[in-house]
């Protein structure tokens, strides 16, 4: 069977992660949140994926070739030009996404489901496709009830009682809201709704195609189902699905590695003498990485590989990307490391290159620049970060 994977999108809101890192290659505990999509599909017998691609597209590309390793066949459609030998994404929208494939070739022939490649969720593919056939809808839209209070983050979407929609809401307020069911960005689609969607042009799903189909009064149907859905549309989404994997919430994403002590797993090779730091799980510690004696970690925390924390350093509740250096004494509480960047829970990030604040957080593969420990403290606190 087929299914196309949405994979064009800048990932504006994930930010700076997605400046060298392709949305669908965001690592869930060293491991990219599509792949996981990728293993969904084929478990549902889905072996024929299309993927359009735009920003960063040859990473995408690079990474899961053909598919083969994978146990299914991937196919690519780039959506962008080359600029003076560089690729320059230029996305055509969801929607146009799909009918670009079909227009060069008609692929999709019979019922195929299409995943946004941001998040991971353990949807019984099987039993939804079943619901879509048997209501002979043209397509069929996967929603989540939600509590109300978190209806205003979603896109929201109005049924009647046979499961027909009548009308979309983006982010209502909580009064206005019509309905607790939002879309998850799963769909399920019949070859002809193709048919509605112009070529050769930008074009949305949400935005234009389904208030078509809506206004056409297709067979156009909404499927609220239980199921795991994990988002990271934005950093703080990422933060909590980080989160939520280490203190076992999601059902499909195991802890990688080996667990040493209770609550704490490790990759090959750490270095560090567990008798001389304090750690309390659930934690997650690359292979390769260094932790020196009288370093604190606090769980939930992923310490990504070839790291390396300093002595008297504090990591607690905070996720820290590959070949990061945390400096001597350096106390990071609910903060992202990634590259140049320290971001917190809310998104904000602070440029430590740009900032002067090297010696805090660098690159476990150069040497860190040595400053005065009354240098670091006022550096840090620029920061907002404490030393000792």
């Amino acid at each position: 069977m087929k299914a196309m994977i949405l994979a064009a999108g800048k990932g504006t809101r994930v930010r700076p992660i997605t400046y060298t890192v392709p949305k669908p290659l965001i690592p869930i505990l060293q491991k990219p949140v599509m792949e996981f999509l990728v293993e969904l599909l084929r478990l549902h017998g889905f072996d024929q994926i299309m993927v359009n691609v735009s920003h960063l597209a040859d990473e995408i590309e690079n990474y899961f070739r053909d598919g083969q390793r994978f146990g299914v066949q991937i196919g690519y459609s780039f959506e962008g030009r080359i600029d003076e030998g560089k690729l320059v994404g230029e996305a055509i929208g969801s929607a146009g996404g799909i009918k670009r494939i079909q227009d060069f070739y008609p692929f999709f022939d019979d019922t195929f489901v299409v995943l946004c490649g941001d998040a991971l969720i353990d949807l019984d593919l099987t039993e939804a496709v079943k619901w879509h056939k048997a209501k002979g809808a043209i397509a069929t839209v996967v929603m989540k009830s939600v509590p109300k209070e978190e209806v205003p983050s979603y896109g929201v979407v109005v049924t009647d009682e046979e499961g027909r929609i009548k009308a979309f809401q983006e982010k209502p307020s909580v009064e206005e809201a019509l309905s607790t069911d939002i879309n998850t960005g799963i769909y399920i689609f019949e070859p002809e709704v193709l048919n509605y969607v112009p070529s050769g042009m930008e074009y949305d799903l949400g935005g234009q195609l389904f208030p078509k189909l809506v206004e056409m009064n297709a067979p156009f149907y909404g499927v609220t189902m239980d199921f795991q859905w994990v988002d990271i549309g934005k950093v703080p989404d990422y933060w909590r699905a980080i989160r939520d994997v280490l203190m076992g919430k999601v059902k499909n994403v195991s802890i990688p590695g080996h667990e040493v002590r209770p609550g704490v797993f490790t990759g090959l090779n750490v270095a560090v003498n567990w008798d001389k730091v304090d750690i309390k799980g659930p934690v997650y510690i690359g292979g390769m990485t260094r932790i020196e004696d009288g370093a604190k970690i606090v769980g939930p925390t992923m310490i990504g590989p070839n790291c390396w924390v300093c002595k008297g350093a504090t990591v607690d509740n905070s996720i820290i990307f590959e070949y990061s250096r945390l400096g001597e004494g350096v106390q990071l509480v609910d903060k992202l490391v990634f590259g140049r960047y320290c971001i917190d829970k809310t998104g904000a990030a602070i440029d430590v290159q740009a900032a002067a604040l090297d010696w805090l957080i660098t690159d476990t593969r150069q040497e860190p620049p040595s400053m005065t420990p009354i240098e670091r403290q006022a550096i840090a606190e620029v920061l907002g970060l404490e030393t000792r």
